[in-house]
């Protein structure tokens, strides 16, 4: 069972690759993928548990549930610990992306987005494509790279008409998000994981961290301005419908993009202030906003709402998306419940024991699955160095090695760059590229054939520019 949830894994992502040419909707691929993962663990546990870290780590600290048959071990640890511990932390990101996507929606109902969009002149694609990009690398530092890949991707549809023109400054929207968040402590979960931990300190991690990022991130930009020509066409203006409360007035505009952008804004001053999760800041900003919507347009028929109310609004959200989130993140847990990613962490480490290779192959990684469990547990299997731990160790050559584990030690900081940046290679390999991909329907094969290679020369560049400073 064990080598069989690999299988089914790989099955299910190959579906999802192939979601154009097989013509079935990348989500279900993965719903389907994730139920039958943990199916395969439930059904393998007597031979996939009894060894597991995880497993033994539950019974330690619950000496009743240990007391129980082995059975029953089995199903209290996957049915109620694993499956109910992994499920609170996959919905926190479908609860922030959802109503990060529902704010960016009402805004933009309210064509809000056109006090920006009528301000970028330019037609030229080389010219917009550097434009877009530097703003999306430092939005991304102080959002995050999902919550700007959202806005960004929805100015897209105000600023280009062209499908395939769309999918390539999507791409670049993606690397350039990614890039940005990994520098910032709030930037990146993993980031914001490393933070929290410990591992690193603000300061540190944007010092650290900041000109890799922008290499990063030119690299591609550069490479792909030598590629595009000529001006981008602009999509058509939208019918005007007729009635006071279904057009926008300049305020109605100008209070949502200003309303919108700080409550985005206000989720990790919220986070940094209570300690609390970015999505209980993010849903209290769309309450906000529900609020000072359904006040503007009180005035509209109560049977007959206006389209700019946000009930109206949420009929318009990609649910799609949210459920193939769901599905991805869902099967990867099983993966983590049931071993396989410390044993990949655990492989890595026997076999190239060198933290530079370490965090390049766990960037590589990153990109086919989710960065979060990887960087997890890189974090629990080398902990915090400190210099009284460090004198502790009899091995020169051991002691030496220790030192890349303190607090903003190179490993830390490596780490931060690596699995931030290296989903850029593949559009599934980050949630600001499944984003972008659910927006915009970026096929899995186009962005591996025209992207892929773009994004890993600004991986390996910024990689490079590390290893030559450290």
């Amino acid at each position: 069972m064990f080598i069989a949830m690999i299988v089914v894994f790989v099955l299910g992502y190959t579906a999802i690759a192939l979601e154009h040419p097989l013509k079935i909707d990348k989500a279900a691929s993965a719903l389907v993928t994730s139920v039958i993962v943990w199916v395969l663990l439930i059904l393998g546990a007597s031979q996939i548990l009894p060894g597991n870290e995880r497993f033994h780590e539950f019974l330690a600290i619950n000496p009743d549930v240990a007391r129980l048959p082995q059975a029953k071990q089995f199903i209290q640890f996957l049915v109620n610990h694993e499956i109910i511990e992994h499920l609170g932390e996959i919905s926190e990101i479908l609860f922030f992306l959802w109503g990060a996507m529902t704010i960016v929606e009402t805004v933009d109902t309210h064509q809000g987005f056109r006090i920006i969009t009528d301000r970028i002149k330019t037609k030229n694609k080389v010219s917009l494509l550097w434009l877009l990009s530097i703003l999306t690398f430092f939005m991304s530092a102080m959002l995050d790279n999902l919550t700007t890949t959202i806005v960004m991707v929805t100015l897209l549809n105000k600023l280009i008409k062209v499908k395939k023109d769309r999918w390539l400054f999507a791409s670049m929207i993606v690397i350039a998000a990614n890039a940005g968040g990994a520098w910032s402590p709030i930037g990146d979960v993993t980031t914001i994981m490393l933070w929290i931990g410990g591992q690193v300190t603000t300061l540190k991690i944007i010092v650290g961290v900041f000109v890799e990022s922008l290499v990063n991130m030119i690299i591609p930009l550069t490479i792909v301005s030598f590629m595009i020509k000529g001006k981008i066409e602009a999509p058509d203006e939208p019918e005007k419908v007729e009635g006071s409360h279904v057009h926008p007035t300049t305020f109605e505009r100008k209070l949502l993009l200003f309303t919108g952008v700080g409550a985005l804004l206000f989720v990790p001053v919220f986070k940094t202030v209570t300690h609390l999760p970015p999505y209980i800041g993010m849903l209290f900003g769309l309450g906000v906003i529900w609020i000072m919507t359904d006040i503007m347009h009180r005035k509209a028929n109560w049977d007959k709402k206006s389209r700019l109310q946000l009930t109206a609004v949420l009929k318009k959200i990609d649910a799609p998306t949210i459920f193939f989130f769901l599905g991805i993140l869902s099967a990867v847990a099983a993966l983590e419940s049931a071993g396989h990613l410390h044993l990949l962490a655990s492989y890595l480490d026997e076999k190239l024991h060198n933290i530079y290779l370490i965090d390049i192959a766990i960037g590589f990684l990153s990109s086919i699955v989710d960065n979060v469990p990887l960087v997890a547990g890189g974090m629990g299997m080398y902990p915090i160095q400190t210099p009284e731990s460090i004198a502790l160790i009899a091995d020169p050559a051991a002691q030496e090695y220790a030192r890349f584990f303190v607090q903003d030690g190179l490993f830390w900081e490596f780490l931060a760059y690596t699995a931030g940046t290296g989903g850029s290679i593949l559009i599934i390999g980050s949630a600001a590229g499944v984003a972008a991909m659910g927006l915009e329907k970026i096929d899995f094969i186009w962005y591996m054939k025209r992207i892929s290679l773009l994004a890993l020369s600004g991986y390996l560049a910024g990689a490079l520019v590390y290893f030559l400073r450290g």
